[in-house]
């Protein structure tokens, strides 16, 4: 399954190339909302939020509650969720699943005590953890900083707290270089929770191999060029 995704940095959607350069930049969001309509998911990820340069709240509620209401979208949510209490108010104003990225870590460790919490507040099905990778290692903070885990490591030890993973290729996240399909693969016999492939996807003949490997595909630079309709 292929999705798409928005990613908002200073209130405009954006695209960048490895979590760094700006490559486009979309400022009227909901225009490109319309247009990925017809799509039954949807992934929302605050770019501020996850740098820790402010946030896009009223823009990220505004978006959920028009892609549920208006055109009954499934959504997950990111960017910036280190906190129940911003979790919870996710959930309230539309997320059907929460991604958890950077709090999963603390001091280069698991945060297995916040994760444990997050799961007896929110019920399990509506986590997702993203274990996204640089140079071989895990990213974090909006890809700026890194752990000295591979996401194979750890999958085993979470699936306990969560019902999917997102997995980014940061190294080929916006660069339409073509998806690795054999690090995928890899992930895919690591775990046997869901996984949701992201970084450099290009085309349909990627989209549906990864579909082969049972991963879904999130989106972002080759829908936003026109590559694939």
């Amino acid at each position: 399954m292929l999705i798409p995704c928005i990613d908002l940095q200073s209130g405009q959607a954006v695209q960048l190339v490895r979590g760094r350069r700006r490559e486009l930049a979309v400022p009227d969001v909901f225009a490109q909302l319309d247009k990925f309509a017809h799509y039954s998911w949807l992934h929302i990820i605050d770019l501020d939020a996850a740098m820790d340069k402010g946030d896009n709240n009223t823009l990220v509620e505004a978006l959920a509650t028009r892609a549920r209401r208006k055109y009954r979208m499934k959504l997950r949510v990111g960017g910036g969720v280190r906190t129940i209490a911003r979790a919870r108010r996710l959930i309230r104003c539309g997320a059907t699943q929460i991604i958890i990225g950077s709090a999963v870590f603390s001091g280069g460790r698991l945060n297995l005590r916040f994760l444990r919490a997050l799961s007896r507040a929110v019920p399990r099905t509506r986590i997702v953890i993203a274990l996204d990778t640089y140079r071989g290692k895990i990213a974090i903070h909006g890809w700026r900083r890194s752990v000295a885990f591979h996401p194979s490591e750890v999958m085993s030890r979470l699936e306990p707290l969560c019902s999917a993973f997102l997995c980014t290729d940061v190294d080929r996240e916006g660069t339409l270089s073509g998806a690795n399909l054999a690090y995928f693969a890899n992930l895919r016999a690591a775990t046997r929770h869901p996984i949701i492939a992201a970084g450099g996807i290009r085309t349909h003949r990627e989209v549906s191999r990864l579909g082969k490997l049972n991963i879904d595909a999130a989106v972002g630079m080759a829908l936003y060029k026109n590559l694939l309709t």
